[in-house]
């Protein structure tokens, strides 16, 4: 099978890539235009390996993708280039709309195109995955309620708002035209590679730089953590085995509130890393509280009980194993933070109180 993934070089992409080629005999073509986010140096542990091959495009630039989907000549697209930090898209949302909104569009036609040159047997086959998020859905309001599929649409930010409206175009493309897609949501996820501005690997590297460790309002808010490789598993067993037309919700069954994932990594930290800087007792005495973000949703849940029964997937990581191990990672993986830009991603929105 060859798949094109966009945004290879982020996160989850990345993580996606890695897995298709260490753990599948797929081919891989990763397409992102670097920006701040995109790193080619999560990519290296494949880098040399035969099946996978980059290309710097970008998703809004119709005539590239055109070219890019003629020569590879995919079986899959997986669709994971975005803008994705909430914070930014508060202070700068065109950049959101441009990307996530555009930039769907824009791929969503290229493999309209490319998809009706296909014969009839290769249409049947073909698969146009599109990755977005559980914060489409909003806020949690109930103690015991849950995201399902069926959840409706909420979106309180202008980034969960360009998701939502992502994932309203590819549903309609598949209904409208027939191009053969699923959508999956995901929650929160962590683990290597991770770029520093989120909450997890910003709290890992100020901690171990005696930096103060930003938590919005009371650090109550709860989100779903799902370590990424589990994610990633999930995802090649959506665009392998999934059925078109079908939303799969994928979590961690890992709730938390904020202050506890902060919590949990200073505790880490006092194991693994006991030499403090300089006027530091306890990694905790960093913690700083910043004003709640604009918008900020309280909590977030997902059922991904669908997922489980229909594919047979379920996450291999509790929390414990997958924090652990990030943590750990980090601490062995300075070279890779190192590449990152200093200064863009230690800014927050959130003032000191």
């Amino acid at each position: 099978m060859k798949i094109i993934v966009t945004g290879g070089a982020g996160f989850i992409g990345s993580a996606v890539v890695r897995h298709i080629i260490q753990h599948t005999n797929d081919e891989v073509l990763v397409i992102d235009n670097l920006s701040y986010a995109g790193n080619l140096a999560s990519l290296a542990p494949v880098s040399n390996d035969s099946r996978y091959s980059f290309a710097q495009v970008d998703i809004c630039d119709a005539v590239a993708l055109k070219k890019v989907f003629i020569e590879f000549k995919p079986d899959a697209v997986m669709h994971l280039a975005a803008e994705s930090h909430v914070d930014r898209s508060i202070d700068g949302p065109g950049a959101f709309i441009q990307t996530n909104v555009v930039g769907t569009y824009t791929l969503l036609e290229a493999a309209r195109e490319y998809w009706l040159s296909l014969t009839e047997e290769a249409k049947a086959a073909f698969r146009f995955h599109h990755i977005s998020t559980d914060e489409v859905y909003g806020d949690l309001h109930g103690v015991d309620d849950l995201f399902t599929e069926e959840t409706p649409y909420s979106p309180s930010s202008p980034y969960s708002a360009s998701k939502a409206a992502s994932d309203h175009l590819v549903r309609a493309w598949k209904r409208t035209y027939g191009l053969p897609t699923l959508v999956t949501n995901c929650s929160n996820n962590y683990g290597p590679y991770h770029f520093p501005e989120k909450l997890i690997p910003l709290i890992i590297l100020n901690a171990l730089a005696g930096k103060p460790l930003p938590v919005y309002g009371k650090g109550d808010q709860i989100r779903d953590w799902l370590y990424v490789e589990d994610h990633a598993r999930a995802l090649h067993k959506v665009v392998t085995e999934g059925e078109v037309g079908e939303t799969y919700n994928i979590g961690g069954h890992n709730e938390r509130q904020n202050i506890e994932v902060v919590n949990t990594i200073c505790d880490l930290l006092e194991e693994l890393v006991p030499e403090k800087p300089e006027g530091i007792k306890h990694y905790r005495d960093l913690i700083t509280w910043v004003a709640d973000r604009p918008g900020h949703d309280k909590r977030y849940a997902i059922d991904a009980g669908k997922i489980d029964r229909e594919l047979g997937w379920k996450p291999e990581e509790t929390f414990e194993s997958g924090i652990r191990k990030t943590v750990q990672w980090y601490l062995n993986n300075f070279e890779w933070v190192n590449t990152i830009k200093a200064g863009t991603w230690t800014e927050r929105l959130g003032l000191s109180k």
